[in-house]
């Protein structure tokens, strides 16, 4: 017989770091073992596409589990969608995209492996659309 030790974890909001903040909202997460666990707030309309551009499909190849605490949420596939609503518990299968309304409030958890691939390309997407909104200006 296998005895395991307690392993579980929790934290309050506060206790999350804020990664990223733009107009469209705020993404507070945590890492634990190998997952990435999400606390994010949409402050307005949020269309993930183009920080998807140069992934396969050009869409989010990581899955993520959640709740939306508030507002709604529209994942998108290549052939249908699915609308998300509050009080929902929710799984996004790889080769999405989502739009958010504003006012939704979810937590999240991804493979933390997964994540990074992701996080990478959206990253490089991030700087290169802040460089063309300077360049405009």
């Amino acid at each position: 017989m296998v005895v395991r030790e307690p392993q579980g974890k929790q934290a309050t909001l506060a206790e999350f770091e804020t990664s990223f903040s733009m107009d469209e909202g705020i993404w507070r997460e945590a890492y634990w073992g190998d997952m990435r666990v999400g606390y994010e707030t949409y402050l307005k309309e949020y269309d993930d596409a183009p920080l998807l551009m140069g992934l396969p499909n050009d869409r989010c190849q990581c899955p993520h589990w959640g709740y939306l605490l508030s507002g709604r949420m529209t994942v998108r596939y290549a052939n249908y969608e699915e609308v998300v609503e509050a009080g929902s518990v929710y799984y996004m299968s790889p080769d999405h995209s989502i739009k958010v309304d504003p006012g939704t409030v979810l937590i999240e958890f991804s493979p933390l492996d997964e994540w990074e691939k992701l996080m990478e390309v959206a990253e490089k997407n991030i700087a290169e659309l802040a460089k063309e909104g300077t360049d405009t200006e």
